[in-house]
Protein backbone atom coordinates (compact mmCIF):
# COMPACT_ATOMS: atom_id res chain seq x y z
CA UNK A 1 0.00 0.00 0.00
CA UNK A 2 1.39 3.38 -0.95
CA UNK A 3 2.02 5.98 1.71
CA UNK A 4 -0.60 8.29 0.24
CA UNK A 5 -3.27 5.65 0.93
CA UNK A 6 -2.33 4.85 4.52
CA UNK A 7 -4.51 7.61 6.00
CA UNK A 8 -8.17 6.70 5.64
CA UNK A 9 -9.69 8.85 8.38
CA UNK A 10 -9.12 12.09 10.25
CA UNK A 11 -10.27 12.88 13.78
CA UNK A 12 -10.80 16.29 15.30
CA UNK A 13 -12.00 17.65 18.63
CA UNK A 14 -12.53 21.01 20.22
CA UNK A 15 -13.71 22.40 23.55
CA UNK A 16 -17.14 24.07 23.99
CA UNK A 17 -15.58 27.51 23.77
CA UNK A 18 -14.80 30.00 20.99
CA UNK A 19 -12.31 28.34 18.64
CA UNK A 20 -11.74 28.84 14.92
CA UNK A 21 -11.73 25.05 14.57
CA UNK A 22 -15.17 24.88 16.16
CA UNK A 23 -16.52 27.59 13.87
CA UNK A 24 -15.14 25.85 10.78
CA UNK A 25 -16.67 22.57 11.94
CA UNK A 26 -20.09 24.18 12.50
CA UNK A 27 -19.87 25.68 9.02
CA UNK A 28 -19.24 22.20 7.58
CA UNK A 29 -15.98 23.31 6.03
CA UNK A 30 -13.99 20.20 6.92
CA UNK A 31 -16.65 17.97 5.37
CA UNK A 32 -16.58 20.14 2.26
CA UNK A 33 -12.78 20.09 2.08
CA UNK A 34 -12.33 16.33 2.29
CA UNK A 35 -15.54 15.06 0.69
CA UNK A 36 -13.80 13.94 -2.48
CA UNK A 37 -10.80 12.30 -0.82
CA UNK A 38 -12.33 9.03 0.33
CA UNK A 39 -11.47 9.98 3.92
CA UNK A 40 -13.76 9.46 6.88
CA UNK A 41 -13.94 12.63 8.96
CA UNK A 42 -14.79 12.00 12.60
CA UNK A 43 -15.24 14.21 15.64
CA UNK A 44 -15.04 13.22 19.28
CA UNK A 45 -18.14 15.33 19.90
CA UNK A 46 -20.16 12.60 18.15
CA UNK A 47 -19.08 9.68 20.33
CA UNK A 48 -19.84 8.58 23.87
CA UNK A 49 -17.07 5.94 23.86
CA UNK A 50 -14.93 6.89 26.90
CA UNK A 51 -11.79 5.34 25.40
CA UNK A 52 -12.11 7.48 22.29
CA UNK A 53 -13.15 10.61 24.18
CA UNK A 54 -10.02 10.35 26.29
CA UNK A 55 -8.09 11.49 23.22
CA UNK A 56 -9.52 14.96 23.88
CA UNK A 57 -7.11 15.00 26.82
CA UNK A 58 -4.21 12.71 25.92
CA UNK A 59 -4.28 13.00 22.11
CA UNK A 60 -4.06 9.22 21.77
CA UNK A 61 -5.83 8.96 18.42
CA UNK A 62 -3.64 8.98 15.31
CA UNK A 63 -4.36 11.40 12.48
CA UNK A 64 -6.14 13.75 14.87
CA UNK A 65 -6.42 17.50 15.41
CA UNK A 66 -7.41 19.33 18.58
CA UNK A 67 -8.11 22.93 19.52
CA UNK A 68 -9.28 24.07 22.92
CA UNK A 69 -7.93 24.71 26.36
CA UNK A 70 -4.16 24.46 26.47
CA UNK A 71 -3.89 22.53 29.76
CA UNK A 72 -4.73 19.11 28.25
CA UNK A 73 -2.51 19.81 25.24
CA UNK A 74 0.42 20.76 27.48
CA UNK A 75 -0.25 17.80 29.80
CA UNK A 76 -0.31 15.35 26.90
CA UNK A 77 2.95 16.70 25.50
CA UNK A 78 4.63 16.56 28.93
CA UNK A 79 3.60 12.89 29.19
CA UNK A 80 5.25 12.11 25.88
CA UNK A 81 2.51 12.56 23.29
CA UNK A 82 4.29 13.27 20.01
CA UNK A 83 2.23 16.27 19.00
CA UNK A 84 3.00 19.59 17.37
CA UNK A 85 1.39 23.01 17.72
CA UNK A 86 0.58 24.36 14.26
CA UNK A 87 -1.41 27.45 15.26
CA UNK A 88 -2.68 29.51 18.17
CA UNK A 89 -5.77 31.62 18.77
CA UNK A 90 -6.15 34.22 21.51
CA UNK A 91 -9.50 35.36 22.89
CA UNK A 92 -9.48 37.26 26.18
CA UNK A 93 -12.41 36.01 28.21
CA UNK A 94 -14.01 36.93 31.52
CA UNK A 95 -11.89 35.45 34.34
CA UNK A 96 -13.70 36.36 37.51
CA UNK A 97 -12.78 36.41 41.18
CA UNK A 98 -16.14 36.40 42.96
CA UNK A 99 -17.41 37.01 46.50
CA UNK A 100 -20.80 37.36 48.16
CA UNK A 101 -22.27 40.85 47.76
CA UNK A 102 -22.37 41.31 51.53
CA UNK A 103 -18.78 40.16 52.07
CA UNK A 104 -17.26 43.60 52.29
CA UNK A 105 -14.53 42.49 49.90
CA UNK A 106 -13.88 45.04 47.18
CA UNK A 107 -10.62 44.06 45.51
CA UNK A 108 -7.67 41.63 45.44
CA UNK A 109 -5.94 43.36 48.35
CA UNK A 110 -8.88 42.31 50.57
CA UNK A 111 -8.23 38.59 50.04
CA UNK A 112 -5.73 38.24 52.90
CA UNK A 113 -6.88 35.57 55.34
CA UNK A 114 -9.82 34.50 53.17
CA UNK A 115 -10.94 31.01 52.18
CA UNK A 116 -10.80 30.52 48.43
CA UNK A 117 -12.64 27.62 46.82
CA UNK A 118 -10.75 25.57 44.23
CA UNK A 119 -12.60 22.85 42.28
CA UNK A 120 -11.45 19.25 42.12
CA UNK A 121 -12.60 17.16 39.16
CA UNK A 122 -12.00 13.52 38.27
CA UNK A 123 -10.65 14.20 34.78
CA UNK A 124 -7.35 12.77 33.65
CA UNK A 125 -6.05 16.31 33.87
CA UNK A 126 -8.01 18.80 35.97
CA UNK A 127 -7.90 21.77 33.60
CA UNK A 128 -10.65 23.61 35.48
CA UNK A 129 -8.68 23.44 38.72
CA UNK A 130 -5.60 24.68 36.87
CA UNK A 131 -7.66 27.54 35.45
CA UNK A 132 -9.00 28.53 38.86
CA UNK A 133 -5.59 28.39 40.52
CA UNK A 134 -4.11 30.56 37.81
CA UNK A 135 -6.82 33.17 38.23
CA UNK A 136 -6.45 33.10 41.99
CA UNK A 137 -2.67 33.42 42.01
CA UNK A 138 -2.70 36.31 39.55
CA UNK A 139 -5.38 38.12 41.57
CA UNK A 140 -3.37 37.63 44.76
CA UNK A 141 -0.30 39.06 43.04
CA UNK A 142 -2.33 42.09 41.94
CA UNK A 143 -3.32 42.59 45.57
CA UNK A 144 0.28 42.33 46.79
CA UNK A 145 -0.41 38.92 48.35
CA UNK A 146 0.80 35.32 48.03
CA UNK A 147 -0.91 31.95 48.31
CA UNK A 148 0.39 31.60 51.85
CA UNK A 149 -1.76 34.59 52.78
CA UNK A 150 -5.02 32.73 52.05
CA UNK A 151 -6.54 29.29 52.65
CA UNK A 152 -7.33 27.18 49.59
CA UNK A 153 -10.40 24.97 50.07
CA UNK A 154 -10.86 21.97 47.76
CA UNK A 155 -14.38 21.64 46.34
CA UNK A 156 -15.16 18.19 44.92
CA UNK A 157 -17.26 18.56 41.77
CA UNK A 158 -19.53 15.56 40.98
CA UNK A 159 -18.72 13.70 37.79
CA UNK A 160 -21.11 14.01 34.87
CA UNK A 161 -22.26 10.97 32.86
CA UNK A 162 -20.65 10.54 29.46
CA UNK A 163 -22.85 11.59 26.56
CA UNK A 164 -22.27 12.66 23.00
CA UNK A 165 -21.31 16.28 22.71
CA UNK A 166 -19.93 18.33 25.58
CA UNK A 167 -22.35 18.91 28.43
CA UNK A 168 -22.87 22.66 28.84
CA UNK A 169 -23.80 22.09 32.49
CA UNK A 170 -20.09 21.64 33.10
CA UNK A 171 -19.70 25.39 33.00
CA UNK A 172 -22.44 26.22 35.49
CA UNK A 173 -20.10 26.23 38.52
CA UNK A 174 -22.90 24.91 40.73
CA UNK A 175 -20.53 23.37 43.27
CA UNK A 176 -18.50 26.56 43.61
CA UNK A 177 -21.56 28.78 44.00
CA UNK A 178 -23.08 26.47 46.59
CA UNK A 179 -19.87 26.70 48.63
CA UNK A 180 -19.83 30.48 48.26
CA UNK A 181 -23.47 31.04 49.10
CA UNK A 182 -23.46 28.71 52.12
CA UNK A 183 -20.37 30.37 53.56
CA UNK A 184 -18.05 27.41 53.13
CA UNK A 185 -15.69 29.69 51.21
CA UNK A 186 -15.32 33.44 50.81
CA UNK A 187 -14.21 33.56 47.18
CA UNK A 188 -14.51 31.47 43.99
CA UNK A 189 -13.33 31.69 40.38
CA UNK A 190 -15.42 31.41 37.20
CA UNK A 191 -14.73 32.20 33.59
CA UNK A 192 -16.25 32.43 30.14
CA UNK A 193 -19.81 33.12 29.06
CA UNK A 194 -21.43 30.61 31.38
CA UNK A 195 -19.25 31.70 34.30
CA UNK A 196 -20.14 35.35 33.80
CA UNK A 197 -23.83 34.60 33.37
CA UNK A 198 -23.90 32.55 36.57
CA UNK A 199 -22.09 35.30 38.47
CA UNK A 200 -24.52 38.00 37.37
CA UNK A 201 -27.69 35.95 37.74
CA UNK A 202 -26.70 34.74 41.22
CA UNK A 203 -25.79 38.25 42.34
CA UNK A 204 -22.12 37.60 43.09
CA UNK A 205 -19.76 40.53 43.55
CA UNK A 206 -16.93 40.66 41.00
CA UNK A 207 -13.77 41.44 42.94
CA UNK A 208 -11.52 41.28 39.93
CA UNK A 209 -11.64 40.31 36.25
CA UNK A 210 -8.27 39.16 34.92
CA UNK A 211 -9.21 40.61 31.53
CA UNK A 212 -8.27 43.98 32.99
CA UNK A 213 -4.68 42.93 33.69
CA UNK A 214 -2.38 44.89 31.35
CA UNK A 215 0.12 42.03 30.86
CA UNK A 216 -1.08 39.32 28.44
CA UNK A 217 1.36 36.89 30.04
CA UNK A 218 -0.67 37.19 33.24
CA UNK A 219 -3.97 36.88 31.37
CA UNK A 220 -2.75 33.62 29.84
CA UNK A 221 -4.71 30.70 31.21
CA UNK A 222 -6.27 27.48 30.00
CA UNK A 223 -8.35 29.56 27.58
CA UNK A 224 -5.62 31.72 26.05
CA UNK A 225 -3.79 31.02 23.93
CA UNK A 226 -5.69 28.01 22.57
CA UNK A 227 -3.38 25.77 20.52
CA UNK A 228 -4.17 23.71 17.45
CA UNK A 229 -2.31 20.44 17.93
CA UNK A 230 -1.82 17.51 15.60
CA UNK A 231 0.16 14.31 15.95
CA UNK A 232 3.62 14.63 14.45
CA UNK A 233 3.25 11.36 12.53
CA UNK A 234 0.48 12.87 10.41
CA UNK A 235 2.64 15.88 9.56
CA UNK A 236 5.43 13.53 8.50
CA UNK A 237 3.21 11.17 6.49
CA UNK A 238 0.70 13.59 4.97
CA UNK A 239 1.70 17.24 5.34
CA UNK A 240 -0.77 18.05 2.57
CA UNK A 241 -3.71 16.93 4.70
CA UNK A 242 -2.45 18.95 7.65
CA UNK A 243 -2.11 22.08 5.51
CA UNK A 244 -5.58 21.64 4.03
CA UNK A 245 -7.17 21.14 7.45
CA UNK A 246 -5.33 24.15 8.85
CA UNK A 247 -6.25 26.25 5.82
CA UNK A 248 -9.94 25.89 6.65
CA UNK A 249 -9.26 27.03 10.23
CA UNK A 250 -7.31 30.04 8.97
CA UNK A 251 -10.03 30.85 6.43
CA UNK A 252 -12.67 31.06 9.17
CA UNK A 253 -10.88 34.12 10.57
CA UNK A 254 -11.62 36.13 7.45
CA UNK A 255 -15.16 34.76 7.26
CA UNK A 256 -15.84 35.73 10.88
CA UNK A 257 -14.71 39.32 10.31
CA UNK A 258 -17.38 39.69 7.65
CA UNK A 259 -20.10 37.81 9.55
CA UNK A 260 -20.27 39.26 13.05
CA UNK A 261 -23.79 38.16 13.99
CA UNK A 262 -23.39 34.66 12.56
CA UNK A 263 -20.08 34.26 14.39
CA UNK A 264 -21.59 35.23 17.74
CA UNK A 265 -24.52 32.88 17.15
CA UNK A 266 -22.18 29.99 16.31
CA UNK A 267 -20.10 30.62 19.42
CA UNK A 268 -23.23 30.78 21.58
CA UNK A 269 -24.32 27.37 20.33
CA UNK A 270 -20.80 25.99 20.63
CA UNK A 271 -20.48 27.15 24.24
CA UNK A 272 -24.03 26.45 25.41
CA UNK A 273 -24.70 30.15 25.96
CA UNK A 274 -26.55 33.06 24.34
CA UNK A 275 -25.47 35.80 21.98
CA UNK A 276 -25.65 38.45 24.70
CA UNK A 277 -23.52 36.55 27.21
CA UNK A 278 -21.00 35.69 24.50
CA UNK A 279 -20.51 39.38 23.72
CA UNK A 280 -20.28 40.28 27.40
CA UNK A 281 -17.81 37.51 28.25
CA UNK A 282 -15.59 37.61 25.17
CA UNK A 283 -16.07 41.14 23.88
CA UNK A 284 -18.25 42.78 21.27
CA UNK A 285 -15.39 42.28 18.79
CA UNK A 286 -15.27 38.51 19.25
CA UNK A 287 -15.81 38.09 15.50
CA UNK A 288 -12.49 39.89 14.94
CA UNK A 289 -10.64 37.51 17.27
CA UNK A 290 -10.92 34.29 15.27
CA UNK A 291 -7.53 34.50 13.60
CA UNK A 292 -4.77 31.90 13.73
CA UNK A 293 -1.17 32.89 14.37
CA UNK A 294 2.10 31.83 15.95
CA UNK A 295 2.96 35.31 17.21
CA UNK A 296 6.07 35.31 19.43
CA UNK A 297 4.15 37.01 22.26
CA UNK A 298 1.53 34.26 22.19
CA UNK A 299 4.20 31.56 22.20
CA UNK A 300 5.90 33.27 25.14
CA UNK A 301 2.61 33.37 27.05
CA UNK A 302 2.00 29.68 26.33
CA UNK A 303 5.47 28.84 27.60
CA UNK A 304 4.91 30.88 30.74
CA UNK A 305 1.67 29.07 31.45
CA UNK A 306 3.42 25.75 30.93
CA UNK A 307 5.87 26.85 33.63
CA UNK A 308 2.92 27.59 35.93
CA UNK A 309 1.52 24.09 35.38
CA UNK A 310 4.92 22.60 36.17
CA UNK A 311 5.26 24.68 39.33
CA UNK A 312 1.85 23.55 40.58
CA UNK A 313 2.35 19.89 39.71
CA UNK A 314 -0.19 19.59 36.90
CA UNK A 315 2.67 18.33 34.76
CA UNK A 316 5.75 16.55 36.11
CA UNK A 317 8.09 16.80 33.12
CA UNK A 318 9.33 20.00 31.53
CA UNK A 319 9.71 20.58 27.79
CA UNK A 320 10.60 23.36 25.37
CA UNK A 321 7.45 25.00 24.03
CA UNK A 322 9.33 26.54 21.11
CA UNK A 323 10.47 23.07 20.02
CA UNK A 324 6.85 21.89 20.31
CA UNK A 325 5.80 24.28 17.55
CA UNK A 326 5.97 23.38 13.87
CA UNK A 327 5.57 26.59 11.87
CA UNK A 328 5.73 24.91 8.46
CA UNK A 329 2.01 24.18 7.92
CA UNK A 330 0.94 27.73 8.78
CA UNK A 331 3.72 29.15 6.62
CA UNK A 332 2.46 27.07 3.69
CA UNK A 333 -1.12 28.23 4.27
CA UNK A 334 0.06 31.82 4.19
CA UNK A 335 1.98 31.22 0.96
CA UNK A 336 -1.19 29.83 -0.58
CA UNK A 337 -3.17 32.85 0.52
CA UNK A 338 -0.56 35.22 -0.88
CA UNK A 339 -0.57 33.42 -4.21
CA UNK A 340 -4.37 33.52 -4.33
CA UNK A 341 -4.35 37.27 -3.63
CA UNK A 342 -1.70 38.05 -6.26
Amino acid sequence: MSETNTIDSLWYTRCPVPTPLGLAARQGWFDDEFRGDGLTLRTLQDTADPALRESHYDHRLPASFRQGGNVPAIWARARGADTRVIGLNWVDEAQLILARPDSGLRGPADLAGKRIGVPVHGNSIDHQRASALRGITVALEVGGLQVKDVTLIDLAVPARPATTGWNAAGGSYATEFEALETGKVDVIFTKGARGLQAAVERGAHILYDLRSHPDPRKRANNGAPRPITVDAALIAARPDLVVRFLRRIVDIGAWAKAHAEETVAYIARESGSTDDWVRRAYGADIHLQQGTDLAPAWVEALSGYKDFLLEWGFITADFDVQAWIDPAPLAEVRRQLERAAA
